[in-house]
């Protein structure tokens, strides 16, 4: 079998004798330091290596020699707010830009995990993305007290709507907008073995037990989901043409920002993975996802930020289409949540 070569800091897999990454202009075969906390939305990264063809980036920020923008802090990066919860948002391989958006927390014994994925139909996005799973996340981090499901299920319903808020703010003044800017909304909390999540749109959570049946705690709002309630069967309905349509979102034009609840209980030891569509466009059964997941665990230990990373790679790999998100946080009944980052 011929030797394959991936970045180490996006994932893509490198061209036969490239010595720079074609994606993200990192040097091939060089671990990446990655940061702790999530960068500013389209915050600029002073690149050294054009992406695309190995040029000297200018002052302007564009490569001298085709003309290509420097890779930015937007396209990949990760989070690791404790060892027990980490994610990897990632720009893909045919994107122009990363319109997808995570925000995590540990709290005291209690994880926050938010993932927006911006419509890319729709300038600005990726602003709001981000503005929203920020807004959601603190929320989310202030009532983060052990509470009961019913709580929890309570504050995520404020959650989405301080998203939405977020949005507004972020984006200022959307009056002459036909078409103003808008994401999918996920989030789980984890308090405990009690998992609740809360979205609008398909953006998922799955639990994934290391032994037992893994499922899907979310129900996506989409076209592809109500071909499915009519019968047609999942595969066909999620690579049709207009499955995926989203039903319910976060923006300006949303007619509800209430999102859904549901809420899983653990049993014993495994993963809560939330995610957008760019990683389970490839993997959708929880049976499928939980295979892969268990596969990225025993090649990278059990940090999570690197299985998200290894799941992000295994996206790209498949061809990248969009733009991957992918947050996990372990439960472990015998292991208490910490924050790493608390003073």
């Amino acid at each position: 079998m011929d030797h394959v070569v991936t970045c180490l800091a996006c994932g893509t897999v490198a061209g036969e004798g490239a010595a720079f990454c074609e994606q993200c202009g990192a040097p091939l075969g060089v671990a990446p330091a990655l940061p702790v906390v999530a960068v500013e939305a389209a915050d600029p990264v002073a690149a050294a290596v054009c992406r695309a063809c190995g040029g000297s980036i200018a002052a302007d920020g564009y490569c001298e020699l085709c003309g290509e923008p420097a890779a930015s802090a937007r396209d990949h990066w990760s989070e690791l707010p404790s060892a027990q919860v980490g994610g990897v948002c990632d720009r893909g391989r045919r994107h122009s830009k990363n319109e997808d958006a995570m925000a995590l927390a540990v709290s005291g014994t209690t994880a926050v995990l938010v993932v927006c994925d911006g419509v890319s139909s729709v300038a600005d996005s990726d602003i709001a993305s981000l503005a929203a799973a920020r807004a959601a996340r603190d929320v989310l981090v202030k009532g983060s007290t052990p509470s009961s499901v019913g709580t929890w299920s309570a504050l995520l319903v404020t959650a989405a709507a301080a998203a939405d808020r977020g949005i507004a703010d972020a984006i200022g003044d959307m009056a002459e907008r036909t078409e103003p800017p808008s994401c999918t909304f996920v989030a789980a909390v984890v308090d405990g073995p009690t998992v609740v999540a809360g979205w609008l749109g398909d953006s998922r959570v799955y639990w994934v037990p290391d032994e037992g049946a893994a499922r899907q705690v979310s129900v996506d709002d989409s076209a592809a989901n109500e071909m499915i309630a009519r019968g047609v069967p999942r595969a066909r309905a999620e690579a049709s043409p207009e499955g995926h349509a989203i039903t319910r979102w976060l923006g300006a034009d949303a007619e509800t920002v209430v999102p859904s609840t549901a809420t899983t209980r653990a049993q014993g030891p495994g993963w809560v993975l939330v995610c957008s569509d760019g990683l389970w466009n490839y993997c959708s059964e929880a049976a499928d996802v939980a295979d892969l997941l268990h596969r990225a665990v025993d090649a990278h230990g059990p940090a999570p930020d690197a299985i998200a990373a290894e799941l992000v790679r295994w996206a790209n790999e498949q061809g990248g289409h969009d733009n991957i998100t992918a947050a996990l946080a372990r439960v472990d009944l015998d292991t208490v949540l910490t924050d790493d980052n608390a003073a």
